[in-house]
């Protein structure tokens, strides 16, 4: 099919000389944002030989770029970028802090070579998983650390398929990555209605996100603006949702905050709307949530293990069984992170009613998946959505009995179970099944290797700190 045909085409094009660059030294993730820059050029450019007027200021656009080589490419490039980070608009967005990467001529000439060879003004769908398609090839390579940022689009499909946003709601994600909750609310929404004013509703001001990652905002932002969204200006914003108290209350949030610590040189924390103070990156990100979302409003978050039973996370969690509905937590595999060992839940709730009970699904115990072998699909997860009953909560039934089917995955404890148990601990299992270990070699010395960093890493911080202490 030709759709099929030029997603894989351009894709394996792109990828094929990331490759090349990738050999001398330019990192996937530099490239792929090198390539974002150009792309957005080549597109205006395609735009204004249709007839519209460019949104890139004269001297700066694609054809002051494709007739040049050498170090006059260079400079005109550095000199574009520059230029462009400076807009107040969409533009500015996309090159927020935009520096090039590729820093010899005859590989930058290479890339826009390889642009300008292709028509890339197609069907929004057909441009918009090309490029998802090159997001999730970056993520999955492990050199460029850029798994991090990108969540298993089947895990993010069936979170948005429970949640159901409207298209009349606001939806947002305070820590966005390259913008794959976002687009998929969008694409759960958009068809909802033919009213032209809910439409550009959607289009323009529903959906907002937040990285603190210059690089990330650029990647999101082109995401959603290759799939249709924010196209006058991103929904996409360069900052740190934890240091200030949220400026609007929204309706939906759909996230996977970063696991592990804040990163070095943050500002600390000082909220006046928090529940409790605590080093704790995730419990920090859980109190956000919390209150970010207006009364009635809806979430659906990934969080690791810990949130469910770390100490310093004790009030957070009786807050969230008083004063919201924490109605259901999944609790999910490893090996469907690119990051390895990854013990991780998502949390369902809304605001403003008390708990009355939790009901998990253990989709962990007994389960394996690993990303080269057996990959997480989303009809891995059709059990799950099924028993949680989207259309109607009210609904839900049982699929564990402790005489008939103790190893039912699907089962709720009371609210007054879990507030009675000792620091208000979530974390909870009752499946009784073997976890046959059919890791291959290389990813058993992957996880070997991931342990033995992290061993490594936690000596180091000792050491830190026992140098800090008096003789």
């Amino acid at each position: 099919m030709a759709k099929q045909n030029t997603e894989q085409t351009i894709t394996k094009k792109v990828w094929t000389l990331a490759t090349t660059l990738s050999g001398q030294g330019i990192g996937f993730t530099d490239y792929i944002t090198q390539l974002t820059y150009l792309l957005f050029l080549k597109m205006d450019s395609e735009n204004e030989m249709l007839g519209e007027k460019s949104a890139i200021p004269e001297g700066f656009r694609w054809e002051n770029l494709i007739e040049l080589d050498g170090t006059d490419l260079l400079k005109q490039y550095e000199d574009t970028l520059d230029q462009l980070s400076r807009q107040d608009n969409l533009i500015g967005t996309i090159f927020t802090k935009a520096q090039n990467k590729i820093d010899k001529p005859v590989y930058l000439k290479k890339v826009i070579s390889m642009i300008d060879e292709e028509e890339w003004l197609l069907e929004g769908d057909v441009k918009g998983a090309i490029y998802e398609s090159i997001l999730e090839r970056n993520g999955q390579d492990k050199k460029s650390g850029a798994g991090q940022y990108f969540t298993p689009r089947p895990l993010i499909k069936a979170m948005v398929d429970c949640i159901r946003p409207r298209i009349d709601e606001t939806v947002c994600d305070p820590a966005c990555g390259t913008g794959g909750f976002l687009l998929a609310a969008f694409d759960y929404m958009k068809n909802q209605s033919h009213d032209k004013a809910k439409r550009d509703f959607l289009r323009n001001e529903a959906l907002s996100g937040t990285d603190n990652t210059a690089l990330v905002v650029t990647l999101a932002s082109m995401n959603l603006y290759l799939h249709g969204v924010g196209t006058d200006r991103s929904p996409i914003v360069c900052a740190d949702s934890l240091e200030k108290q949220p400026e609007r209350l929204v309706d939906v949030i759909l996230a996977n905050p970063p696991f592990g610590t804040r990163p070095a040189g943050s500002v600390e924390i000082q909220r006046d709307d928090f529940i409790t103070e605590t080093k704790n990156n995730q419990l920090n990100f859980l109190q956000h949530i919390m209150m970010s979302l207006r009364n009635g409003g809806r979430a659906a978050v990934v969080l690791p293990d810990n949130v469910l039973f770390e100490g310093s996370g004790e009030t957070i969690r009786r807050k969230l069984l008083t004063d919201f509905n924490l109605h259901t937590i999944l609790r999910l595999p490893t090996g469907i992170f690119y990051a390895q060992g990854v013990k991780a839940n998502a949390l369902f709730f809304t605001k403003g009613e008390p708990t009355k009970d939790v009901w998990y699904y253990d989709y962990r115990t007994g389960v394996k998946h690993t990303l080269a072998n057996n990959k997480l699909e989303r009809h891995h997860l059709d059990d799950f959505v099924k028993c949680y009953s989207p259309e109607n909560l009210s609904l839900r039934k049982e699929t564990y009995n402790a005489e008939t089917e103790p190893n039912g995955r699907w089962r709720k404890y009371s609210a007054g179970e879990l507030l009675g148990r000792d620091k208000t601990s979530l974390d909870i299992t009752w499946v009784k099944i073997e976890d046959a270990d059919d890791r291959t070699l290389s990813e058993l010395m992957a996880d070997i290797k991931t342990s033995s960093d992290n061993i490594a890493s936690a000596v180091l911080k000792l050491q830190e700190l026992l140098a800090q202490l008096p003789e």
